[in-house]
């Protein structure tokens, strides 16, 4: 089952291979055999001739042509890699040469042994700032309702002091100038005084409207940080909505384990024919040749699909949990139940707004394959035009996502089909611009700046800890490994984050278009809200 190379550490550092004879072996060794003596016991216990098939494992301790025939001693101990089946060194030092040879890396060999080295030596620390991230992504998620109003004062705080200290420099630049330039009259002097004056000018009008904004903008934002603070409390009452990013992924990655299943079976498919060289290859006729466009569009819509579920979930959790007026009534797995409503009536509505974006994705693609393969070979104009195209489509995609998320959070709350959904949440939408536009910018600019938060801390721990391993010569790459990591469960989790304030403030819209706080007419939202 196994590949067992007799001299494994024999690396070929110019053309990347091992050089060294290779045996089939029902197991590899996994430990130390210091003698022609263990190689013996090691093939008669295991049935694994660890010696060329010339010689019969009786005769390894007897046989002078043993020495060339045989794995030089001590040979080392190993284990199978999984799926390639090749049996790898254990010593860390030899398994880096290995790994270059098996995968063959074109670099500097040099370089590369040290960087696998510093991973796999510092790979229990890069699991412990993994883990780190992960701890650091939830406290995050409860503890942003408390910080967000200081966030955002502080944010508005330091643009406005920045805007009107840059046009308050500007307009004290120019008037500087102006004085100190009477007595020398160049050309070149006119030019920056009048370059001054602009720039003074641009600032300060830059400067009104941004305040003028800021001033109409107050409530929406003061909306933003109402609708942060009642997501903190969804999360506390949903915990659920935590792991929802594990379930999603775990999905994904079964279908995709699938997928590339079933692509290497369409590899294989048709008639095997002889080619001009002796070789087999397999040549497919008819509607098979088309089955590969058809498994691509599968991809991408089975993939939106699980996404849109995973939308389409937290929609119908958060939806509850809203317009339950007693939280103390809330069914006692929202998110379950969410589930079961989603199989038993909207798996339809999931399927056709994963489609629509689809229609649109596969024509981007094919528009980015053809400006990939056009790369210098067309004009100026072409590759413009092709550029724009991809960039509309792209625009055009964003839009319907967003569109789509809240179409099903209408057809959470109000189980209409997706066309009636998307349409009312698209009037919604419209009614209330300023408001989005407030959520999207402030909202998102205080989740990145969470996204930032997580990776800089563990990026910061990891270099505390990484400074005091003394077994690698370079800890650059686990460093970007672990940020990298830390970035993407952020960005995950605070991706759920971002749903939820979207379908709060949908639902929040929608409350205060049909209801006024009279009588018989009471609003479901949070106090905060009010």
């Amino acid at each position: 089952r196994y590949v067992f190379f007799l001299d494994p550490c024999n690396i070929d550092l110019v053309h990347q291979r091992i050089k060294s004879l290779a045996l089939c072996v029902s197991a590899c060794p996994r430990k130390e055999l210091k003698t022609l003596a263990d190689i013996q016991k090691f093939a008669e216990t295991n049935g694994s001739t660890l010696c060329s098939y010339e010689l019969q494992p009786s005769e390894y301790t007897t046989d002078p042509r043993a020495t060339k025939l045989c794995p030089k001693y001590p040979v080392p101990e190993s284990a199978p890699i999984p799926f390639f089946h090749r049996c790898a060194p254990v010593n860390i030092s030899c398994y880096a040469k290995f790994a270059e040879a098996l995968i063959t890396f074109v670099s500097d060999s040099s370089v590369l042994h040290r960087l696998i080295s510093g991973v796999m030596t510092s790979k229990e620390i890069i699991m412990g700032l993994c883990l780190l991230s992960l701890v650091l992504s939830m406290i995050l998620m409860v503890i942003i309702r408390y910080i967000s109003r200081v966030l955002v004062w502080i944010l508005t705080i330091l643009v406005i002091l920045g805007s009107l200290g840059g046009t308050g420099v500007l307009w004290w630049l120019y008037a500087k100038q102006r004085i100190s330039g009477s007595a020398v009259e160049t050309q070149i002097a006119k030019d920056n005084l009048q370059a001054l004056l602009i720039y003074a000018i641009s600032a300060t009008l830059f400067t009104v409207i941004l305040l003028l904004i800021m001033l109409i903008m107050r409530k929406r934002v003061a909306l933003t940080i109402a609708l942060f603070h009642v997501a903190g409390k969804v999360f506390i009452h949903l915990p659920l909505l935590v792991f929802q990013p594990f379930w999603t992924f775990f999905v994904l990655i079964l279908f995709w384990t699938y997928w590339i299943t079933v692509l290497l079976f369409l590899g294989t498919t048709g008639s095997p024919v002889p080619n001009e060289e002796g070789f087999v290859e397999f040549r497919m006729v008819g509607p098979l040749k088309y089955m590969w466009w058809y498994h691509v569009v599968g991809l991408i819509w089975i993939s939106e699909f699980i996404l849109a579920c995973q939308q389409m979930t937290v929609a119908g959790a958060v939806v509850t949990y809203y317009f339950t007026r007693e939280k103390r009534n809330l069914p006692f797995t929202p998110i379950l139940a969410s589930i079961n409503r989603l199989v038993c009536y909207h798996l339809g509505t999931v399927a056709k707004g994963s489609f629509i974006i689809t229609l649109v994705k596969i024509p981007r693609m094919i528009l980015m394959y053809i400006h990939t393969q056009l790369k210098g070979k067309e004009n100026a104009c072409a590759r413009c035009m092709l550029k724009a195209c991809i960039c509309c489509l792209w625009c055009l995609e964003k839009c319907l996502t967003y569109l789509n998320q809240n179409a099903y959070t209408a057809t959470a709350i109000n189980s209409t089909n997706f066309c009636t959904s998307a349409k009312d949440a698209f009037v919604i939408l419209v009614e209330n611009a300023l408001r989005v536009a407030a959520i999207n910018t402030v909202g998102d600019f205080m989740l990145f700046l969470g996204k930032v938060l997580i990776v800089c801390s563990t990026g910061l721990a990891g270099i505390m800890l990484l400074n005091y391993q003394r077994d690698y010569t370079i800890w650059v790459l686990p460093l970007i490994i672990v940020c990298l990591f830390a970035f993407l469960v952020a960005h995950c989790f605070l991706s759920i984050y971002e749903m939820v304030v979207d379908v709060l403030f949908l639902c929040f819209a929608i409350d205060t278009k049909y209801n006024d706080g009279s009588p018989g007419r009471e609003f479901y939202m949070d106090k905060v809200l009010m």
